[in-house]
């Protein structure tokens, strides 16, 4: 067997099992899989580093990945930036925003976007805001009530099933965009789960459910 680690400790393709396992046991969202031959793990690898954006799922090559878990936050800081997005069918129309907690007062607001994910938004949305916070120079946190955008913003990669087309080449660019961000700063704020039982709706929700 073929073990390829997608993200881990190391990455790369690995001949033993024991040799895979030391660079994704413990690792936070570890991403790999175990190939017959070298030439089916060669072949997986070269999809994956052709691609910025991909899914889990990629032509016919489904990922394990180590999901880490994220819990609510447990206090609500109210000097921090909400953020939260809409998305009038799945895909369909995107839009998102962010807020000042405190005040409720409106920083930021992307216009529709066409055929994107509620997904796409909310990562686009905590990213904008970090961007937007490290120009103020301030390290106040950003709340998403997204467990999923906040992986992918730790994780600094995207998994989307939503094929690239005509008709939403701006959402996409746009999260290109978003991972070099990612990728290029280093930012101190802490990115949270808003505790919606205990808090209610994130003050940045569209109201549209």
């Amino acid at each position: 067997m073929y073990y390829i680690v997608l993200k881990g400790r190391k990455t790369g393709i690995f001949t033993s099992w024991t040799e895979c396992e030391e660079q994704i046991k413990g690792y936070s969202s570890a991403v790999y899989k175990s190939f017959k031959t070298i030439v089916e793990a060669e072949a997986a690898l070269k999809l994956t580093d052709q691609a910025l954006i991909f899914p889990t799922e990629q032509k016919g090559v489904k990922w394990q990945e180590a999901k880490e878990k994220i819990a609510p936050a447990s206090e609500l800081i109210m000097d921090s930036v909400c953020v939260d997005a809409s998305c009038i069918g799945n895909p369909g129309d995107v839009e998102y925003r962010g807020l000042y907690t405190a005040t409720r007062e409106l920083i930021f607001h992307k216009r529709s976007m066409p055929n994107g994910t509620n997904n796409l938004g909310e990562f686009l949305a905590i990213v904008h805001a970090l961007a937007y916070l490290k120009n103020q120079g301030t390290g106040i946190p950003v709340y998403s009530d997204s467990k999923t955008a906040i992986l992918w913003v730790k994780n600094k990669k995207v998994r989307t099933k939503l094929e690239r087309g005509e008709d939403n080449q701006e959402i996409f660019n746009l999260t290109e965009r978003a991972l070099k961000w990612l990728e290029n700063n280093e930012y101190s704020n802490l990115v949270l789960k808003w505790n919606t039982p205990c808090w209610g709706e994130i003050p940045a929700d569209f109201g549209r459910k």
